[in-house]
């Protein structure tokens, strides 16, 4: 069985993920390995099964080259377990967020002075966002305010889900820089 699976991924000469064929082989070859991989970090099977395709998916749009089928695998093992270790810190992330949400004491009373605290900070939030470069601030506008998910937003500005994850990740990143604090209303 050990050598069936060095022999089929030794495969002699180069593979490119864009070609039909060899995407096949590639796949064939690596996709229980991975989602054997990405489900023992996600411990979700769907979940798995979603980002091992979407390392297919990068493997093809990109048109990754493969001198073997080794280097394949292991560029792929590379790209899953990076999004799996991903997908859990987001989340983990939304976890909190939620409990955050849910479990916030709701009892505090309104007051001249929170109203005061609040419209304060939706203006330096405002100010913040008209700071961001135009391609960040349009994803965050579209994600935060117009509810969009990622991939509407790709369809929309004509760039990729993944694109479209990174800028939002950025623009946050350089928001919380310029406000400079973690609790701002941006509503």
């Amino acid at each position: 069985m050990v050598n069936d699976m060095s022999e089929s991924q030794n495969c002699e000469g180069a593979l490119n993920a864009a070609n039909e064929t060899d995407f096949k082989k590639i796949y064939d070859a690596t996709f229980n390995l991975l989602f054997k991989v990405s489900f023992r970090i996600v411990n979700d099977e769907e979940a798995a099964e979603d980002l091992v395709h979407d390392s297919y998916i990068k493997a093809n749009e990109k048109a990754m080259a493969f001198p073997t089928m080794n280097d394949a695998t292991f560029w792929l093992i590379r790209v899953v377990k990076n999004a799996s270790l991903n997908y859990i810190k987001r989340k983990g992330r939304e976890k909190k967020a939620l409990q955050r949400e849910f479990y916030e004491d709701r009892r505090q009373m309104a007051s001249g002075e929170t109203d005061a605290l609040r419209s304060e900070t939706v203006e330096k939030a405002k100010e913040a966002l008209k700071a961001l470069p135009d391609n960040l601030r349009e994803v965050l506008v579209l994600r935060e305010y117009a509810d969009m998910n990622y991939k509407e937003i790709g369809k929309t500005l004509g760039i990729t889900e993944g694109n479209v994850k990174v800028r939002v990740f950025r623009a946050r990143e350089a928001l919380s820089k310029l406000i400079g604090e973690d609790d701002v209303s941006l509503s």
